[in-house]
């Protein structure tokens, strides 16, 4: 019986010895994951509004490149006013303002022919931001450092 009594107390000293996590452990562990949350959350707001300046500079280029296939197929056009709100839609179709909900206020490629050699500047302006506000861009220079914001 004595002997049984000693393995009974030795088991319930094991279990005592056995604990969980203290509040303050747990408050540690909150308090690590809220940390690592506010980071993740800062680099994704990063990583959102890049994509989408890299939206509206692949729809410069894009518009670009229809300005081009339009050139290639008339010919002879001196000067000509690109929008896609007017002439050139056979080209491109349903761009839409990645900064706004539905599509660009001004969406406009300059074409420009100087003897027999092409130039283009592209204007993109949407709801917050632009490309080439004051004055349409040049193809070059249609990258994401381009866009910035609307002017108030």
């Amino acid at each position: 019986m004595l002997e049984k009594m000693k393995m009974i107390w030795q088991d319930a000293k094991q279990l005592k010895d056995e604990r969980g996590l203290t509040l303050v452990e747990l408050l540690v562990v909150v308090v690590i994951l809220g940390i690592i949350a506010a980071i993740a959350v800062v680099a994704i707001g990063g990583i959102i509004e890049n994509s989408r300046k890299d939206a509206m500079v692949a729809d410069a280029k894009q518009m670009v490149s229809a300005a081009k296939i339009h050139t290639t197929s008339n010919p002879g056009d001196d000067t000509l006013v690109f929008t896609t709100g007017g002439n050139g839609l056979e080209y491109v179709e349903g761009l839409k303002d990645p900064f706004g909900d539905g599509g660009y206020g001004t969406a406009q490629v300059v074409i420009d022919e100087t003897s027999g050699k092409y130039t283009y500047t592209v204007q993109l302006i949407g709801a917050s931001k632009a490309i080439g506000e004051e004055e349409p861009l040049a193809e070059a220079s249609v990258n994401r450092d381009a866009v910035s914001d609307l002017a108030d």
